[in-house]
């Protein structure tokens, strides 16, 4: 196998623009297909015994670790990891069962003055933490691929522009809490972690190519120091279809049949949706059916459900048809910080006026400096600014204020002048 690290630097990464290219082939010819991990499949560990091993070889391990997880979305509650998958210089790759071994805090300890290299990190960092892996330092290769101006930077299309190689896609919506692994799934996970050291390098070495690498650093400085997030408020507020609901009476019955739901399917350890899906909640609160009878007439309640599923869902319905007004949910989630930025004509001009200059102005420094919007400043940092911005406006108050909202530097020396800017002249 071609060395990666020599690929990387004859094919993608090697532009003369301020970008890597869009197309994602190497010059030289097609991706090479890879096909098996180097070392071939490891065992998956699942016992104690087997995990002490891997913690002793990756403890003696040098440089950054590869970690990914593997979870069963769509089929099991929750966001749980099934398998997590390292690789790190002098340990090779570990194929690890949560499973079977709950509780890897003692990997996580191993590793902990080691550079965890993730892709997309906030999507396995939740799971991670669960099973007590929570790295101090961290290198993102999709938000590197961001920052760097990438058009796609999903992993198989960031191994295959940056390094050359086309992985395998098969696998990634399995039902990881199958039990045995499948063996080619086994081989999709292991090279999940194959090149992600190699990834890495190319990527800091392009970032450093831009003048990006310090504003990396900082990006994943503040995902490895950011707190869990909070459990969400009222989440029976998210049942897809929720806006055909207007009154507050069927507010109440989503509410009542996404809650039994989620018990129901916590309890068994499914996906909700395996349990009751979202159209046919929306279709109950509808129709606010009177009896078994009638719900049994409405999409998503038809012949395969059983009386005793039937029963369930009607008293949910029954109860929420019972509750008193005063305990009817409100319409409408309570927002904190700005109203939706459409009503800021009717609320307050001269802010939807500061609104416009500010999107204008961020829009067109992403644009020149080749990085998405929402990376160089959230658009709700933003709408923040614009709504009640500090007094008087100086570029200085507008990155105490940015700060304040949790900007990094990086974006504060940015973006502040050009807010500032934004808000006291308005839209040209």
């Amino acid at each position: 196998m071609t060395d990666a690290q020599e690929t990387a630097a004859q094919t993608s990464l090697r532009t003369t623009g301020g970008a890597p290219p869009d197309d994602g082939v190497p010059a030289d010819g097609l991706p090479i297909p890879l096909l098996e991990p180097r070392d071939g499949i490891p065992p998956v560990v699942a016992d104690e015994d087997a995990l002490a091993e891997v913690i002793a070889a990756f403890a003696a391990g040098t440089g950054p670790v590869a970690v990914d997880a593997e979870r069963a979305s769509g089929y099991r509650y929750g966001q749980r990891a099934y398998l997590v998958q390292l690789r790190r210089e002098g340990a090779g790759t570990a194929l690890v069962d949560p499973v079977g071994c709950p509780d890897l805090s003692g990997l996580g300890e191993a590793l902990a003055d080691a550079e965890w290299i993730l892709h997309a990190a906030t999507q396995d960092l939740p799971c991670l933490r669960e099973i007590g892996m929570v790295p101090t330092r961290l290198f993102d290769t999709e938000l590197a691929g961001r920052l760097a101006g990438f058009p796609r930077v999903g992993l198989g299309a960031m191994v295959e522009g940056v390094l050359g190689y086309a992985l395998e896609k098969g696998h990634s919506a399995v039902d990881w809490s199958t039990r045995p692994l499948p063996e080619p799934w086994l081989r999709y996970a292991a090279l999940d972690v194959e090149l992600l050291v190699d990834l890495r390098d190319a990527l800091e070495k392009e970032l450093e190519r831009q003048g990006k690498l310090e504003w990396a650093v900082q990006e994943f400085a503040a995902i490895a120091a950011a707190p869990p997030a909070p459990p969400r408020k009222d989440p029976w507020r998210r049942t897809s279809g929720m806006h055909k609901v207007r009154r507050r009476r069927q507010m109440a019955v989503v509410r009542e049949l996404w809650t039994a739901r989620d018990k129901i399917a916590q309890r068994r350890d499914v996906s909700p949706g395996k349990v009751l899906g979202d159209a046919a909640i929306v279709e109950a609160a509808l129709a606010l059916p009177a009896n078994l009878h009638a719900l049994t007439a409405l999409p998503g309640f038809g012949h395969r459900m059983g009386r005793r599923q039937l029963e369930q869902w009607q008293a949910a319905v029954d109860r929420a048809k019972a509750l008193p007004d005063s305990e009817l949910p409100q319409p409408g989630q309570p927002v904190a910080g700005p109203p939706p930025p459409r009503a800021w004509a009717d609320k307050d001009p001269a802010a939807a006026a500061r609104l416009s200059a500010a999107r204008a102005a961020v829009s067109a420094l992403a644009e020149e400096l080749n990085v998405p919007q929402e990376n160089l400043i959230t658009p709700d940092t933003v709408r923040r600014v614009c709504w009640e911005p500090p007094s008087p406006v100086t570029p200085d108050s507008v990155a105490e204020t940015l700060g304040s909202l949790g900007a990094r530097q990086w974006q504060i020396e940015l973006v502040a002048p050009l807010l500032s800017a934004a808000l006291v002249a308005g839209p040209a």
